[in-house]
């Protein structure tokens, strides 16, 4: 009793060469049908009490649908099978897309499963754009953050305050003052306000200079010339 793999051996030295079909609409190429292939490899798989089954997976993407067919041929006559793998076709992306990648994938397990003639050469082949591989952009390169030495951002102004303070004869004046120089200083302050302590450090400065100015512009009113 022959096994599976001499049954299917057989069943490829039995079966037909597969007629393409002629050119249509065209075409640079003679069509192979999946009706034709399907119809050679049934009558010699048949003959030799194999039976082939299929199961595909579906793979979609955002420009295409992949199937991958693995088909098992089985012995109609003991617990005996084999495993096509490997066959695979694309397919558009509308109602039709995954029934013809389903048609193309089974039609090259057949091809496969039986080695069967087709008659295709270079020349059969259309002028068919090579597949591009996906191109990976690279990770942009973070530019590294410089230090800020809020430290020493707030020692200046800090200085400022109190550069500012010397000229100011009322806490009023202090603060139009001020004003004019957080203008200027506006970046830095953001910075300092970035840091909790530094910041905290920066305003206990700023009242304590214009409660000396206070201090001092009522010592000065209440002096007797």
């Amino acid at each position: 009793m022959s096994n599976i793999y001499e049954k299917l051996s057989k069943a490829s030295q039995d079966a037909d060469k597969v007629i393409k079909a002629p050119k249509k609409g065209g075409m640079v190429f003679n069509a192979l049908m999946h009706d034709a292939v399907q119809k050679v490899a049934m009558e010699a798989l048949n003959k030799h009490g194999l039976y082939p089954l299929c199961s595909y997976e579906n793979i979609v993407t955002e420009k295409s649908v992949f199937v991958k067919c693995e088909m098992t041929i089985h012995d109609t006559t003991s617990k005996e099978f084999v495993l096509i793998q490997g066959c695979s076709a694309f397919g558009n992306l509308d109602k039709y897309g995954t029934g013809n990648a389903m048609s193309y994938s089974r039609k090259y397990a057949f091809l496969n499963a039986l080695n069967l003639e087709t008659g295709l050469d270079n020349e059969d082949g259309y002028k068919a754009k090579p597949f591009k591989a996906p191109t990976v952009s690279a990770a942009p390169i973070a530019k590294p953050i410089p230090q800020v030495n809020t430290t020493k951002l707030a020692n200046d102004w800090i200085a400022k305050l109190k550069d500012v303070a010397k000229l100011s004869a009322s806490p009023n004046k202090f603060e139009n003052n001020i004003q004019i120089q957080m203008k200027e200083f506006e970046s830095e302050l953001k910075q300092i306000k970035s840091d909790p302590i530094e910041d905290i450090r920066v305003d206990t400065e700023y009242t304590k200079l214009k409660s000396q100015i206070q201090k001092q512009q009522g010592n000065n009113n209440g002096r007797v010339w």
